[in-house]
């Protein structure tokens, strides 16, 4: 019986690849997901393991050679040398012997959130071969909206890495393989016997067409950067190193970049979108395209928000243990105006219009990897402490990449506020379905005519984006001037006013 090796999935978008290194050849014995050959894509490496033990027969697509998604690679033949697998596997396929006496764990996919399909890997924080400890994180995913990390099942051995970083996996996909026995490390010595040895002094293992790289080209691996996990050389960081002028090693690290002509390929960057980047920018343009997005604008005096917070702010923090800050002031101020312009708190269904008895808060949070939007539910029953407190802890958590998709889902209501960097005035994007948001800017002091008089106030500008299907004017202009007024006399909160 023959079993077809074929080129796996290779990712949206990508249709070809390059056979960088084979690790196996015609007549060896190999063990079912033992790792045969390396693909290099565009972006990626790609590492294609055994579909079934057996022989290794063909290899028909050989290194250097571009093939398609799909294409025949080689062939395994499940012959009467591959039978006997318990004797041979010991010299052979070790990564055979081991699977067959120890056992091993496969590291599945875990849980990524309602209607959440897909991720992509983003990071290996541990290599083929290294010692792993029970719930010691292996690697980091990338879904749509959060960063997911994936624990080790068991203790034990990495033995394979399956999803290699880039790869775009389901939500029920396998991600490595643990042995649980030292000797599964077969594949980094597999994979050293095929290519030349890294650099002694590394304690990781390089990419095996870095490898075979360094050892066409003569380039010693001591003077190449590794930009991998741990130092780890790519194939990206040979080529970098080969193109680069003899001197450069010796030239200090911080020294400025010599010009270069206009033609230079190194003047530029090409990185690709992460997933959570992908989203913000397809969700934002679904937005323009389906909602009728208009802006309204007022400014708001913040003389009276600011004495009441300068006040009161050393006892709120003694008694509540949170810093009193405008957000609740704001947060306030808005359910209390969504209550008397309820379709500023609805969303489009098809042809119904859905009007919400409550109101999830969404406060938009911006994060080293994208901006996101985490849900404080039922803030219209919330004190101003416990609305403090939940802004603060759900801001420090979308910094760390620690919310949950649930977390950011079904909010009816957005704030955001962009005078945390500077912002005087700008019109906010809804975050659909809703229907509003309401966008904050830089307090400014301003000469303002009060009473007949000039005077200086500090004066903060106020945006609401509306959706005009299905809000008028005349309630997006009634709901900012709620808020304003609220804001500029806080004691009508209290009176409900």
């Amino acid at each position: 019986m023959t079993t077809e090796v074929r080129v796996p999935t290779l990712g949206e978008s990508v249709t070809e690849a390059t056979v960088a290194t084979w690790f196996k050849k015609p007549g060896d014995a190999v063990a079912v997901d033992e790792m045969l050959c390396e693909l290099e894509t565009d972006k990626v490496t790609v590492e294609v393991p055994a579909p079934a033990a057996g022989v290794m027969g063909e290899i028909v697509a050989a290194e250097g050679d571009t093939v398609g998604v799909d294409a025949l690679l080689a062939t395994i033949v499940a012959g009467e040398g591959a039978a006997p697998a318990p004797a041979p596997a010991a010299s052979a396929a070790p990564a055979a012997a081991a699977d067959a006496g120890a056992g091993s764990t496969d590291v599945m996919v875990p849980t990524l959130g309602e209607s959440v399909t897909e991720a992509t890997v983003s990071t290996w924080f541990k290599a083929v071969g290294d010692t792993v400890a029970q719930d010691e994180m292996l690697c980091e995913l990338e879904t749509d909206k959060v960063s997911v990390e994936v624990p080790a099942p068991a203790a034990g051995v990495l033995a394979e890495i399956v999803a290699p970083e880039g790869t775009t996996v389901d939500a029920t996909a396998k991600l490595a393989v643990i042995s649980e026995s030292g000797g599964a490390a077969a594949p980094a010595p597999a994979a050293a016997a095929a290519a030349p040895a890294p650099a002694a002094s590394k304690d990781v293992e390089n990419a095996p067409s870095a490898n075979k790289l360094m050892a066409e080209k003569g380039i010693d691996p001591a003077g190449v950067a590794g930009s991998g996990r741990d130092g780890r050389i790519m194939k990206e960081d040979v080529l970098k190193a080969a193109i680069a002028p003899a001197a450069a090693p010796a030239a200090p690290a911080a020294a400025p970049r010599a010009p270069v002509a206009a033609e230079d390929a190194s003047r530029e960057e090409r990185v690709k979108m992460t997933r959570l980047r992908q989203t913000i920018a397809k969700r934002l343009k679904d937005s323009q395209n389906t909602a009728a997005m208009l802006t309204t604008y007022n400014e708001v005096d913040m003389t009276e928000v600011m004495a009441l917070r300068n006040e009161y702010k050393d006892l709120f923090l003694k008694k509540h243990g949170v810093k009193l800050g405008f957000m609740s002031f704001f947060t306030k101020a808005c359910v209390h105006a969504l209550k008397e312009v309820p379709e500023v708190n609805a969303e489009i269904d098809g042809t119904d219009i859905v009007y919400k008895n409550y109101v999830h808060m969404g406060i938009a949070a911006g994060t080293p990897t994208g901006l996101v939007v985490p849900v404080i539910r039922d803030a219209d029953a919330m004190s101003f402490a416990a609305i403090e407190k939940a802004i603060a802890e759900k801001g420090a958590r979308a910094r760390d990449g620690k919310l949950s998709m649930a977390e950011m889902q079904g909010g009816s209501f957005t704030i955001s506020n962009g005078g945390v960097y500077g912002s005087l005035m700008s019109s906010p994007i809804l975050n659909p379905p809703q229907s509003g948001i309401l966008g904050m800017h830089k307090i400014q002091d301003r000469p303002m005519a009060i009473n007949g008089k000039v005077e200086i106030r500090p004066m903060m500008y106020l945006a609401l984006s509306y959706d005009h299907r299905i809000v008028d004017g005349k309630g997006a202009v009634t709901f900012l001037v709620r808020v304003k007024e609220a804001l500029e006399d806080p004691r009508r909160l209290l009176m409900d006013l």
